[in-house]
C-alpha cells in the first residue's frame, strides 16, 4: 500500500516563482526564503518522495466563478503552467499520477465528499510557485515524481469551512494509504499565504503574531482551528489570509485512524 511520508505547508506567492525564474536566490531579500525551500527540496529527495499531493486555490485563472466547486481534484496525466496575463511561465509541465487521482476520487466519494474533477486545465501560481520550489532539481536533473493537484474553492462563498477541510484530510489519508503500490511515497503539500490582504482598506495587511499563533496551534491543537469561522480567519489574517484553512487538509491526515 502507498505510504504517506509527511506534510508540508508553504506559501504560494507568485513573487517566489518570479524570484526563482530570475535567479534571485542569492539576493539578500530572497536568500532566507530560498534557504528554507532548499530544506524541503532536500527532504523530498532524501525521503525518496515520488508523489506530491498538492493543495492550492486557483486565482480565477482556470477556475471561474460560473462553476467554482469546493473541492476539485485533478485527474490528468500532465499539468501545464497557466497564462496569468503576461504569458505562461517557462517551466516544465508537472506529470500527473492519473491512477492515484482516480483512486482518491472514488475513495473520497465513498467517504461522502462530493468531489468535482478536472482535466486539461493549466494551473496558476497557486500550484506552480510552491511546486517549482519544493520538487528537487539534483545536478540540473528534474524531479521524476508525479503530482495530484487539489483545487479548493476558497475565493467565493459558500466556501468549505475549516472543519470540513480538516475532515477532508482525515478521509484523504485513508484514500492514499489504500492505493495498492508499496513503492509509492507521498508527501501532502498545503499551500496558501499566511496573513495578507490584497484589496480594500486593509490592502497590504499582515499580522505576524497571528501567523505564529496559527502555526503553533496547527501543530499542537489543530481542532481548535476548526472552530473558527471564515469571518474569524479574515479578521485575524486578512481576507486572502483565510486561505490557510487549506493547511488543515494537510494537518488532518495526521489525525486519521
Amino acid at each position: 500500500m502507498a505510504k504517506i511520508i509527511g506534510g508540508i505547508g508553504a506559501s504560494h506567492s507568485p513573487t517566489i516563482a518570479f524570484a526563482k525564474d530570475t535567479n534571485k536566490g542569492t539576493d539578500a531579500a530572497w536568500k532566507p526564503i530560498f534557504d528554507d525551500f532548499s530544506v524541503l527540496q532536500n527532504w523530498v529527495h532524501d525521503q525518496k518522495v515520488n508523489v506530491l499531493f498538492l493543495i492550492f486555490n486557483d486565482h480565477i485563472t482556470s477556475f471561474f466563478f460560473d462553476h467554482y466547486s469546493p473541492f476539485t481534484l485533478g485527474v490528468d496525466d500532465t499539468y501545464e503552467t497557466a497564462d496569468e496575463g503576461g504569458g505562461a511561465r517557462d517551466y516544465p509541465a508537472a506529470q500527473g499520477h492519473t491512477e492515484l487521482s482516480r483512486h482518491i476520487a472514488q475513495s473520497m466519494m465513498n467517504a461522502e465528499f462530493d468531489l468535482a474533477t478536472f482535466q486539461k486545465k493549466p494551473l496558476d501560481h497557486g500550484f506552480f510557485s510552491p511546486f517549482s520550489m519544493i520538487a528537487p532539481e539534483i545536478n540540473d536533473d528534474m524531479w521524476k515524481g508525479k503530482v495530484v493537484p487539489l483545487q479548493v474553492g476558497v475565493l467565493q462563498f459558500p466556501a468549505p469551512t475549516a472543519k470540513r477541510c480538516y475532515q477532508f484530510g482525515k478521509a484523504l489519508r485513508n484514500a492514499i494509504q489504500s492505493f495498492p503500490d508499496d513503492a509509492m511515497r507521498v508527501a501532502i503539500v498545503a499551500t496558501g499565504g499566511l496573513s495578507h490582504q490584497v484589496h480594500g482598506e486593509r490592502c497590504g495587511f499582515n499580522d505576524e503574531s497571528w501567523d505564529n499563533e496559527f502555526l503553533d496551534t496547527l501543530e499542537a491543537a489543530p481542532e481548535a482551528l476548526t472552530k473558527l469561522t471564515h469571518a474569524d480567519y479574515a479578521t485575524k489574517g486578512g481576507f486572502e489570509g483565510a486561505e490557510v484553512i487549506m493547511w488543515l487538509i494537510m494537518r488532518g491526515h495526521y489525525q486519521a485512524r
